[in-house]
């Protein structure tokens, strides 16, 4: 009787849940996983190597020095091969024992860790150190196999000792807290090795330290790394806050001040608490449990609000610190499955997956209604990390059916010719040129074990621990020998009051006596993500009647508007680059209710200025839909106020492009017959906006995109704009125009010169390209029978807050607002000088969704130079384009090589 109740109970489950993937269905999934490391790791191998990342769009290495710096991300590069040492371990997982085998003799061949840069100590230790330790675990256990690695003599160890040594200098400090750079020749000197002169990190960089230089200690016998990764979380232990035992997110190195006092477990310190746990698993230390166990329960005390995870202030825990999420805080979920505290776990998972079904990826930071905040995705891993811990712990298929849609979004959002594409948007679908090395090291070890079954598996995935990178660790060094005086500073009874706590992990059989459970934690939190967009309420003043005009209302050219303005004592200049500047003086205005109006007005004027400056752009997509590309290249585009609003068009428009001429686009185009039917191509500067709207329109262009003739301008360094009129009336614009800076407009010429034939799709985002093909066999199939019918879900992404009016002691006397409005005038000249008294400024645009207004298109020649003739793209820019894009044409062959392999 008992084993008949079991086989209905689990039967329950199962339907309870949906029905259970076949077997066939996970291999086909996992086979999938292999094919799209293949084409990430053949690419960088192909197109990067020996470059630290590749570069997917523009098919080359990202060489730190040679490409335009982007701050603190590029402290991960080291001129090291980044991405083939962070890439190690997951060849031997993904059962590729060849490969890592020939992997490894190229580190040791190539691999230099002596070289003349600064680089972050947190990114290199779990990266690098973490890369080579991981590669070095699996290269004994392949060893001891008997098949592979027969003449491996710990070179990948000694090679992470050395690179240990490197990094030992960043913590000579008085609190043990490491500098968060160090240079790999020099070390720590001062401001002659770039490295010594800060005096902050994050919690995240100083505590993330334990397991890599742990396991050096343990692996070699040199008791030094350890003492110094457990002197450095001792300090953070010290210097928590007592009552409510959280930790904020940066801190002093020397004085321990904290910083920033904002708490979570997101950015800045998420990986610390991860490692505290860990460190207890790999080092078998009680000390590291009991400190996880004491933050553990004030995070679920104090920023666990399920399914949301919010951070807040270390000494007012009730108090939040804000209203969003960032994407870090993903990995979260998986930590809990590891603490054996599941419900939780599924409920912020489901809030994640539902987030993810709105938008396709986790946008870098979304706000507690799920709104877009940060729009950015670089192909985190986090979320798929803990689809696969929670699939451990529960066996639920629902979470082999979340990991199918993580593939099915990376195959169709991110996927290029050249690689994977991060998400410069999620919104649009437009891509930046960046695949970082942990999109190797991490996501597709974690999607890879999701599929497959244990006899794929090379070794038992048991015996190991997977640090913050997902390296792998063996846990037999926790009864390897250690130093005395590695056991780090003592812990008061008084301050460990851990009776409350389980010192063994949950039998998850036991955790499900109701096979519905997790669906029924599930259900809320989908029905409270999808109810998540309510439409924002009209405000309205508290207490005070309403000002006889909004900000969010005015128009420059509106008679009754100036009108309202004259009587409230602000008077509008017209500036010469064509935007209009408001000045208040409240002596002017007809009565003091009609100054106290003008006042309340500027107010909002300046507070809307600074919340469009904060908000985010409404880019467009330009997607490539021609041979060798179907969809797969997507460029971020800045929109105009006049022409087709995309946003509104389900269809967006579609045509092959075709250069104007003359390129500039101020007069009647020569070539109209060519331009006729097509999206023309154009250069920016020399006339207006919709001048040269006008003149293809004339012509028959269906479309039109304006390319920046500012050298080297991107989208990756430039804030986008919208185009404006030229303070005429738009209204005989009907075809959409589109802008795009240099970088991204070089992409499209040097395509069009390559293949003459180019297709483009114009869009507010990006299509799946089962729609762009439809009725049609899609191009590249990546599996047979693959999912390719994809179900929109239309997130809101308008995320508006509300002004504030001035207090009683906010008298502004006389305030200035500049507008960049569409009533420009025909001016080539820079703005005027301001001559009005001093003042506060703000420069809204004409619209609300617009946050930064070009009105005008005017070329400008450098002083002292020629003014060059109007010679198209091929003239003296062509040289340019050449430069960046040098290694476009010796490529291509290798792009249609892959689609060969694709089809």
């Amino acid at each position: 009787m008992f084993p008949m109740r079991l086989h209905l109970l689990l039967l329950a489950f199962l339907f309870g849940q949906g029905l259970a993937m076949s077997r066939e269905e996970r291999h086909k999934l996992r086979d999938q996983v292999v094919e799209m490391f293949d084409h990430a790791y053949q690419n960088y191998m192909d197109h990067a190597y020996p470059a630290d990342e590749l570069m997917p769009l523009t098919c080359r290495g990202r060489i730190r020095g040679l490409e335009p710096s982007r701050g603190d991300v590029d402290d991960a590069l080291g001129m090291f091969s980044l991405t083939l040492i962070d890439t190690l371990d997951t060849l031997v997982v993904l059962n590729k024992t060849t490969e890592f085998e020939a992997a490894v003799r190229r580190v040791l061949s190539d691999v230099k860790l002596d070289n003349d840069i600064v680089v972050s100590v947190f990114e290199t230790n779990i990266r690098v150190l973490g890369g080579l330790l991981g590669g070095h675990s699996m290269a004994i256990m392949l060893k001891k196999g008997g098949q592979h690695m027969l003449w491996y003599q710990d070179e990948l160890l000694h090679m992470a000792k050395e690179l240990g040594h490197r990094l030992l200098p960043a913590f000579n400090t008085s609190s043990g807290l490491p500098y968060p750079r160090v240079n790999l020749k020099y070390g720590v000197r001062g401001p002659e090795t770039r490295t010594g002169t800060e005096t902050d990190t994050c919690t995240a960089c100083a505590g993330t330290i334990i397991l890599e230089f742990a396991a050096l200690s343990r692996f070699t016998g040199d008791p030094v790394f350890e003492v110094h990764a457990r002197r450095a979380l001792d300090f953070l232990w010290e210097k928590r806050q007592r009552n409510s035992n959280l930790v904020g997110t940066t801190i002093n190195i020397h004085s321990g001040e904290w910083v920033r006092r904002d708490s979570g477990v997101g950015a800045g310190i998420d990986s610390y608490y991860e490692y505290l746990l860990k460190a207890y698993v790999l080092l078998g230390d009680d000390l590291f449990l009991q400190r996880f166990n004491i933050h553990y329960a004030s995070i679920m005390k104090y920023i666990s609000q399920p399914p949301l995870l919010l951070d807040v202030h270390i000494h007012k825990p009730l108090l939040p610190a804000r209203t969003w999420m960032d994407s870090l805080l993903a990995f979260f979920p998986g930590l809990q499955v590891l603490k054996g505290d599941i419900r939780p776990a599924i409920e912020t998972h489901e809030m994640l997956f539902q987030v993810t079904k709105k938008h396709n990826f986790l946008p870098e930071a979304f706000t507690t209604d799920f709104r877009v905040h940060w729009a950015q995705h670089p192909l985190r891993p986090e979320f798929a990390e803990s689809t696969y811990f929670l699939y451990k712990a529960t066996g639920d298929p629902y979470y082999l059916e979340v990991g199918r849609t993580v593939l099915d979004n990376l195959n169709r959002y991110a996927r290029v010719p050249c690689g994977f594409a991060a998400m410069k948007d999620v919104r649009t679908g437009s891509h930046e040129d960046r695949m970082d090395s942990f999109f190797l090291a991490e996501m597709f070890k974690y999607l890879f074990l999701l599929f497959a079954d244990t006899e794929d598996l090379p070794f038992d995935v048991e015996d190991y621990i997977f640090t913050t990178e997902a390296h792998l660790l063996p846990l037999s060094l926790s009864v390897a020998p250690s130093s005395s005086a590695t056991l780090g500073n003592a812990t008061s009874e008084g301050e460990l009051d851990d009776t409350n706590f389980d010192w063994t992990c949950p039998n998850t059989r036991l955790l499900f006596p109701d096979p519905a459970y997790p669906r029924n934690l599930r259900d809320p939190i989908r029905s409270a993500v999808d109810k998540s967009c309510p439409r924002p309420l009209p405000y309205r003043e508290p207490g005070m009647g309403r000002a006889p005009l909004r900000a969010q209302d005015f128009m420059a050219n509106n008679p009754e508007h100036l009108e309202l303005l004259r009587r409230m004592g602000v008077s509008l200049i017209h500036l010469k680059d064509g935007r209009v500047q408001l000045v208040q003086h409240a002596t002017q205005a007809v009565s003091a209710v009609a100054a106290e109006d003008g006042m309340r007005f500027m107010q909002e004027m300046m507070e809307l200025s600074s919340q469009q400056q904060k908000e985010q752009l409404p880019p467009r997509a330009i997607q490539i839909v021609s041979h060798p590309y179907f969809g797969r290249v997507v460029l971020t585009a800045g929109p105009a106020q006049f022409g087709i609003d995309l946003s509104k068009s389900s269809t967006g428009v579609r045509g092959f492009v075709t250069v104007a001429e003359p390129y500039s686009g101020c007069t009647e185009l020569s070539n109209g017959e060519y331009v006729q039917g097509r999206i023309a191509l154009l250069q920016r500067g020399q006339c207006m906006f919709a001048e040269k709207a006008r003149h293809i329109q004339k012509a028959g262009a269906i479309g039109g995109i304006v390319i920046d003739d500012n050298d080297g301008s991107s989208s990756d360094t430039a804030p986008l704009f919208q185009m404006a009129g030229d303070g005429r009336s738009t209204d005989d614009v009907h075809i959409p125009i589109l802008f795009l800076f240099h970088k991204e407009g070089n992409i499209l010429l040097e395509a069009l010169k390559e293949y003459r034939e180019v297709e483009v799709l114009l869009s507010d985002k990006a299509r799946d390209r089962a729609s762009i093909f439809k009725g049609k066999p899609l191009p590249g199939t990546l599996l047979e029978g693959s999912v390719d019918v994809h179900e929109e879900e239309k997130g809101c992404i308008t995320h508006k807050t509300t002004p504030s009016l001035p207090g009683p002691g906010d008298q502004l006397q006389t305030s200035t607002v500049a507008l960049g409005v569409s009533d420009a005038e025909e001016d080539e000249s820079h703005v005027g000088e301001d001559t009005s008294p001093p003042e506060e400024t703000a420069s809204p645009s004409e619209s609300q969704e617009s946050s930064r207004t070009d009105p005008s298109d005017k070329g400008e020649e450098p002083e002292g130079e020629e003014p060059e003739g109007d010679s198209g793209p091929s003239g003296s820019s062509s040289q340019s384009v050449d430069e960046l894009m040098a290694d476009w044409q010796e490529d291509l062959d290798a792009f249609q090589q892959m689609d060969k392999d694709e089809l």
